[in-house]
């Protein structure tokens, strides 16, 4: 198992290699100006949220808001972060890595950034060479959670807002969710659950962040993969997640993967090359990228 160090030291040559080839360096910026973060509870926070921004050498109009998973505790920015984003890249596609904030019990914090995040990127899509109706959001485990959060808790924007980008709608055109977790029942990921809703959380809460009860006929297009023997979030939750999709009438894809974990092998192998490709084909099917010409 490589260390640390190696893999970092293997992500920054990536990242090198990449900007001598002509990709802009990655930007790592404040999502929210100085001091106005907000908590959801009318005050505000005094630590913040950020965004790297990957953008590839030949852009094809998409994006994705990259939602690392941590269970809510940490954020695992290699694998689910800006790994993700070196394989947008390699696609046309930008990947926005988002340092959303840890909610410790704060339940709203992270759907407020992730919010933040889709609308910065509407804003920004003339500068940035993507179009605005072609941003989506991927996420992983509990960063699948906040991603399918964003793709059924999301507004049209305050058109009476001095900020700009608050004016911009927070809805994703499509979702990619990957070994996520959905619901916030006791069945879930124990872990993910506490940390964004706190020890004893209302049932009210509870149904409010179970994305499978918040489904509706607006829910953007999903896709889902999960592997059978994942112990860690079961994949009943895409399963659900899937269910509610096909109810609605929401266009949707469910890849169950016959093995592979939580983290599909550490982020390799036939499990983790399926899903990514799979999940490319699948953007084509629906128009968010270009279709891959055949030989």
């Amino acid at each position: 198992m490589k260390s640390a160090a190696t893999i970092l030291f293997l992500l920054s040559a990536c990242l090198f290699a990449r900007a001598a080839e002509g990709e802009a360096k990655p930007e790592r910026v404040a999502l929210w100006p100085e001091g106005l973060a907000p908590n959801g509870d009318g005050t505000n926070d005094s630590a913040n949220a950020f965004y790297t921004l990957h953008r590839p050498a030949n852009p094809n109009g998409a994006a994705l808001v990259i939602c690392p998973g941590g269970g809510y505790g940490g954020l695992v920015t290699g694998g689910e972060g800006h790994g993700i984003a070196a394989w947008l890249n390699q696609h046309g596609i930008t990947g926005i890595v988002l340092e959303y904030r840890l909610p410790k019990g704060r339940s709203e914090v992270p759907l407020l950034d992730a919010g933040r995040a889709l609308r910065t990127a509407r804003f920004h899509a003339k500068e940035w060479g993507i179009h605005p109706e072609r941003i989506g959001i991927i996420g992983f485990s509990a960063g699948g959670h906040l991603a399918s959060t964003a793709g059924t808790h999301f507004d049209a924007g305050d058109a009476a807002s001095v900020d700009p980008v608050a004016r911009q709608s927070s809805r994703p055109d499509f979702m990619i969710l990957i070994y996520p977790v959905i619901t916030m029942d006791t069945s879930t990921h124990g872990g993910s659950r506490k940390n964004l809703l706190g020890p004893g959380p209302t049932p009210e809460l509870v149904v409010r962040f179970s994305n499978e009860k918040q489904v509706t006929a607006q829910t953007p297009p999903a896709f889902l993969a999960h592997a059978a023997d994942d112990k860690v979030v079961v994949p009943a939750n895409s399963e659900a997640f899937h269910a509610a999709l096909v109810k609605n009438g929401v266009p949707g894809k469910y890849l169950a993967l016959p093995s592979g974990g939580h983290g599909l092998n550490g982020y390799k192998g036939p499990m983790w090359d399926a899903w990514q490709q799979q999940s490319l084909e699948w953007l084509a099917e629906i128009g968010m990228v270009p279709a891959t010409k055949k030989p």
